[in-house]
This record gives structure tokens, C-alpha cells and sequence, in this order.
């Protein structure tokens, strides 16, 4: 059962948008990395697009950590106005707040199949009563949501069934791109297609994934893990504990085929996992011919013909990394000199917990091998664009107005800096939390700043 711990209501009034207004107000995910919220406004409605969940350190603890979503009490005056919450794409920063702030809301909920079966266990797992109206939508074909016109894009990402949102209404459209990356070879779903980009010819402003924007160069390929991360598993001569984000299909069907491959069996530990792979069966993704074996059959097995994979690559920790750190799972127990493979980025948010995780295993001697100490291999490549990859859109898209959202304060400046010195875009508006950024009519200032801050849920990680 979700609680909410003490918080300062937001007392400010989300402003009530006319015929001639068309704004934008970021409620989380902006100046930070997860929570992402973000409302449109226009002709006196409103539209939530994602309604994620992000952590917040536990005061005076480096490694302790609470879930919080963003505070949507703005909306609450006049709540009648929202027309829906529509879901870019599976992520918990994007659809992990549904469960704690649907009671509040009360409106339908729209998102893609795969997007949509998570949403679903979620309520059907839970300990409330509710009953949300849950749509499931259709890519590429317009959804009439209240005064705005939809359109799921897919795009590449590190998670099936990802979409850019075109946001339609009567004064033009809006591009909201969620997270994205160009990707050739994803292994799950279609290559990343420009195709559905290139005939937006009504395109006022673009609302855009800056996760990246430092980076140069590139996002390598999904594909491009599977020979580095074989030849790695390989040289290994013991047990081998693999730990990723549970999200990543692509991976896990990876790490099963280099099991394969290695002459190891394979099996999942950590629940989000077996969720995860159990929708990704439910939905055609995962192949027939790449069987795990149980849990209880890992112990019996000689320690070379075994890979287990487990969450924990961000510290959680309840996670089953965590638990084989102190010799606490249920099932498994590591060993000295077997090796644990972190196949994941280090969020900055979480660098105290992944290296007390590290310096746990390595006090019973086992063998760390993270991604990113792996200089010119990819143990784990992002979900995100590059800068080449955010040229290579704006390009094609040649917006008059460039929002940089999802990311901290630095990933928002660097989006900017590239856009404008690269002339990509005729304007950029940057802010935080909580600014309304006018697209109808246009106004280069200061945006006006509503009071935000998030809903604390009484579940400490």
C-alpha cells in the first residue's frame, strides 16, 4: 500500500489554457534524471504524458534511498480538464507513478501493448481496489484524446515498443520524443526509421530527450553487445552473475544467447526479471529456442556452466545481486573467483550504492567486470542519442523550437549548446520543473514557474 509522507502541497493552480494557447509545463524529469511527467495545455484541457517515478537519497544516508513521483496537485483545481495520461514507453521513470497517482487522477490511461501489459500486472498486483480505464493504443494511427490529436512514432530504445508522441492540435503540432536512440540493429522490434519524421510539416516545437547530449559521436548499436560480452563470459572459468537493467529485453535475449553460446545454462533472478521476460514471451519477443533453467536446478550444475542473471546494477538493495553479496539468497550462493558482470551504466544517483555492492563482492574475492571500466567494449551501450544521432533528427526535422527535457542541468545546456551552435533550431527555451514554456503564442522569456515537488511514498529502497 502506497503512502504519501509529509510534503508541502503545491498551492498554485495549473493556469487554464485558451483556444490561442498551446504551452507545455514539465512537472518532473526536468533539471533531473527520472519522474518524468509533462502536461500540455490548450483550449481549456489538459494532457499528462508519462507519469514515472524517480529516488531521492534518504537524508544523511549516501546509499539509502526513497521512491518519489512528481507532485501533480497543480492539476487539482481543475482536474475535470485531463483528458488522459498517455505512456511513451515502459520504463518505470515513465510509468511507475500510475499506481500511486491514479486514484488522484482518475482518467484513462493509453500506451502501447507492451508498455500496456506492465501497467496491467501493476494494478493487478496491487493491494488497492481500482479499476482505471486502461486503452490500448495502435502505433501510427491518430488517437483522439479530449482536444488533442495522437500519434505514437516508434522509435529505438532500450526497452520494446518505445515511441516518440506527436501531439496534434488545431494551432500545429508538438514532437514529444521520449527517450530515444538511432538504432539499426536492436535485436527486438524494427530499426529506427526516419521515415515517420519526414513528413511533419506542421512541427512547431520539439520536446527533446537531452540523456545524451554531452556524449559525442553516436549510440552504438543494441547489436554490438553480444561479441564483446561472449568474448567476456568466456574467459571466465567459474560461475559467471550477470547483472543488467530488467527493462532491456534486448539484453536478456543477448545474455541468453551467450550463454548458448559459451556452453552455459542460464537462469533469472529477481522478480522484475522473471516479469519481464514473462511479457516479452506474452508478447512474441522471446525466442522459442532460448529456454532458462530453474533457480533450483543452478546449484547442481558444475560452477562453468552457469550464468545467472540478476538485477542489482544500480545497488537496490533488495535486489538478487545484493542478496548473493552477503550470502543471503534463498537459492544461490557465489563462490570464490566466480565474476559478476555489471552490463549497465553507473547512474550517477547510485555511484555509493554500486560500489559498496562492488566492494562487498570483492571482500569474498570475486571477480568485478563493469561496463563502464571497459574502455572500446560494449558490455552495455545506452538507450539515448548521442550527438551526432540529435543532429542527425533535428536535420530531418528542422524544428522552429527545440524544449530539452530528461536530464539534469548540465544534459539540458549541452542540448542546447549543440542545437543552437550547429543552427538545428530557431529557438531554445531551457528551465526546470515546473516552468510553463509557451509555444502559442511564442514568448522568449522568462517562463512563468509553478511551485512543484514530489510525493514521497513510504517505501524506502
Amino acid at each position: 500500500m502506497f503512502k504519501f509522507l509529509t510534503q508541502a502541497q503545491n498551492k498554485q493552480a495549473m493556469p487554464i489554457p485558451t483556444k490561442q494557447d498551446l504551452w507545455c509545463v514539465p512537472l518532473g524529469g526536468v533539471g533531473e534524471i527520472g519522474q518524468n511527467m509533462m502536461i500540455y495545455g490548450h483550449a481549456g484541457q489538459y494532457l499528462m504524458v508519462d507519469c514515472g517515478m524517480g529516488f531521492e537519497p534518504v537524508k544523511g544516508s549516501s546509499t539509502q534511498f526513497e521512491r518519489v513521483v512528481a507532485d501533480p496537485s497543480s492539476l487539482t483545481p481543475n482536474l475535470s480538464r485531463l483528458q488522459g495520461i498517455v505512456i511513451t514507453h515502459g520504463h518505470e521513470d515513465h510509468i511507475g507513478g500510475l499506481l500511486t497517482l491514479w486514484p488522484k487522477l482518475q482518467v484513462p490511461i493509453y500506451a502501447s501493448p507492451f508498455a500496456m501489459a506492465q501497467i496491467q500486472r501493476k494494478f493487478a498486483e496491487s493491494e488497492q481496489e481500482l479499476n482505471p480505464t486502461l486503452i490500448t493504443i495502435t502505433p501510427e494511427q491518430d488517437w483522439d484524446v479530449g482536444v488533442f490529436r495522437l500519434r505514437w512514432l516508434p522509435v529505438t530504445h532500450s526497452i520494446p515498443q518505445s515511441h516518440s508522441l506527436l501531439v496534434s492540435t488545431e494551432l500545429g503540432d508538438i514532437l514529444h520524443t521520449a527517450d530515444w536512440k538511432i538504432d539499426p540493429q536492436p535485436l527486438v522490434d524494427k530499426a529506427f526509421s526516419m521515415t515517420s519524421f519526414s513528413s511533419l510539416n506542421r512541427l512547431l516545437a520539439v520536446v527533446g530527450d537531452s540523456t545524451n547530449a554531452l556524449k559525442p559521436g553516436k549510440t552504438p548499436s543494441e547489436s554490438a553487445c553480444y561479441a564483446d560480452l561472449l568474448a567476456c563470459v568466456a574467459q571466465q572459468p567459474y560461475r559467471v552473475v550477470v547483472s543488467c537493467f530488467s527493462s532491456n529485453v534486448a539484453r536478456l535475449i543477448t545474455l541468453a544467447r551467450v550463454a548458448k553460446a559459451s556452453g552455459r545454462y542460464f537462469a533469472f533472478a529477481g522478480r522484475a526479471l522473471e516479469r519481464m521476460v514473462s511479457i516479452a514471451k506474452q508478447l512474441n519477443y522471446w525466442p522459442d529456442n532460448l529456454t532458462p533453467i530453474s533457480l533450483h536446478e543452478i546449484g547442481y550444475l558444475p560452477r562453468n556452466e552457469v550464468m545467472l542473471i540478476t538485477t542489482g546494477s544500480q545497488g537496490e538493495p533488495r535486489s538478487g545481486l545484493w542478496r548473493l553479496a552477503r550470502g543471503q539468497h534463498r537459492v544461490c550462493e557465489l563462490e570464490p573467483n566466480d565474476t559478476v558482470i555489471f552490463s549497465a551504466i553507473k547512474i550517477p544517483d547510485n555511484l555509493a550504492r554500486i560500489d559498496q555492492l562492488i566492494s562487498a563482492l570483492q571482500r569474498y574475492h570475486i571477480k568485478v567486470i563493469h561496463a563502464e571500466d571497459q574502455a572500446n567494449k560494449h558490455l552495455h551501450v545506452s538507450g539515448h542519442p548521442s550527438q551526432q544521432d540529435l543532429i542527425a533528427l533535428y536535420q530531418q526535422l528542422k524544428p522552429p523550437l527545440l524544449i530539452p527535457v530528461h536530464g539534469e542541468p548540465a544534459h539540458l545546456q549541452a542540448h542546447a549548446d549543440l542545437v543552437l551552435e550547429k543552427g538545428l533550431a530557431q529557438q531554445v527555451l531551457l528551465g526546470e520543473n515546473g516552468d510553463l514554456f509557451r509555444i502559442k503564442p511564442f514568448v522568449k522569456h522568462e517562463p512563468q514557474r509553478l511551485k512543484t515537488g514530489h510525493l514521497y511514498i513510504d517505501d524506502k529502497f
